[in-house]
This record gives C-alpha cells, sequence and structure tokens, in this order.
C-alpha cells in the first residue's frame, strides 16, 4: 500500500453489522447458514476496502454479533449496538460515540453488503465531494449506500426503502460523479449478487461462492 500523508486520513467509516442469523432472507437461493456465511463475507469485503482507504482514519463496525468479531482482524474497531434498536439507532449511536471522542471529526455511514467495493471508488467520492453533508444512492436510486457529514454537520441516518427520498429530503447532497458501480451495487437479492459478481467481489465473498 503506498504511503499516506497522515493529514488527509480524515474520515470515520462506520459500517452497521445486524444480526447475521436473519440478515439477507432475500437471497432465497441459499439457505440460512449460507446467508449467514454470505452476509458476513459482504461485511467482511466492505471493511477491507474501507481499511484500505488512504482518506480514512478509523473504520468502526457497530455489532451486537459475535461473528462479526472477525472484522477486527481486519483492522476495524469494534462497538456494541447499545440501542438495539435497528439500523439507523445503532449509526447514530456511533456517530455520537465517534464525535464524543472527537467533535470535529468527518464521519460516513457505509452499507455492510457491497462485496465489490474498493477502496479507489471510496477514494473518488472522499476526494471529489466538498459539500458538508452527502450520499451516495443505490444502482436503483431507491436507496443509499454511503452517508457523509463533515464539518461538524450532524449524521441523519434515515437508511431503508426509500432512503434516497429521505436523505434528499434532509438535507443531504446527492454526489453525482460516474464510475461508482461497486459503491453503488448493495446485495439484496439474487439478481444484485449476479451484477456484484460480474463486477468482481472481494476475497471473502469469492471464498463463500467457490469462485477460485
Amino acid at each position: 500500500m503506498p504511503s499516506v500523508d497522515l493529514d488527509r486520513r480524515t474520515w470515520t467509516i462506520i459500517i452497521p453489522v445486524k444480526d447475521l442469523a436473519v440478515a439477507k432472507s432475500r437471497l432465497v437461493d441459499f439457505g440460512p447458514s449460507r446467508r449467514r456465511e454470505l452476509a458476513l463475507a459482504f461485511a467482511l469485503d466492505t471493511v477491507v476496502a474501507a481499511t484500505a482507504t488512504p482518506r480514512v482514519r478509523r473504520v468502526v463496525v457497530v455489532t451486537n454479533d459475535p461473528a462479526a468479531k472477525a472484522c477486527a482482524d481486519l483492522g476495524a474497531e469494534l462497538l456494541s449496538d447499545a440501542p438495539a434498536a435497528g439500523l439507523n439507532p445503532a449509526l447514530l449511536h456511533a456517530a455520537e460515540v465517534v464525535r464524543g471522542e472527537d467533535p470535529h471529526a468527518c464521519v460516513a455511514a457505509l452499507s455492510a453488503d457491497l462485496p465489490a467495493l474498493t477502496a479507489r471508488e471510496l477514494s473518488a467520492v472522499f476526494d471529489g465531494v466538498s459539500a458538508p453533508y452527502w450520499f451516495v444512492a443505490d444502482a436503483a436510486k431507491t436507496g443509499t449506500t454511503l452517508l457523509a457529514a463533515r464539518d461538524e454537520h450532524p449524521l441523519r441516518p434515515a437508511f431503508g426503502p426509500h432512503s434516497y427520498a429521505d436523505h434528499r429530503d434532509r438535507g443531504a447532497q446527492e454526489v453525482d460523479l460516474e464510475g461508482l458501480a461497486r459503491l453503488r451495487r448493495d446485495v439484496d437479492t439474487p439478481g444484485d449478487l449476479e451484477v456484484a459478481v460480474q463486477l468482481g467481489v472481494g476475497r471473502h465473498t469469492r471464498a463463500v461462492l467457490s469462485l477460485d
């Protein structure tokens, strides 16, 4: 990995990992055990991309699932989901903890199901966007894969089926950069997974799918 100017490592990425036993229920081509394996693999490949991004100072995984401890082996910090009340409360909790330690921290909430993500795409948005509050839409432009706040702007996560509209309504600027197909490709359905595999998934997902 090339040397990095530490003054440019400004972002803390928060990745929420839900209970893997109930994750990815729409991947109907796979049984419960394989869905758990895939959900963890997606999260691990997402963490790999985040930790390899030069502009990222910290990666915080907020979770209560013991299996997600594997993220720590890849350089992530683990934070308990103290609210245990769903995705958005978990993200708010993590952001409060991060900003409590550093009120000036730039924070970004990143979906945990981006197995094709690379540091190159994360670098493109962190280098190319200067707005105080912004988001990256998913491929369908109904959801969100990344929500970011800097310059002490509060993070107001509204992840869910209609988060594209909800984040715009809450004042976040949509990022309109080319070349973000991997960052936009979250995986919920077999069709999503097929597209992600075509883009090229990370080593953990490849191992579960026996692609190597």
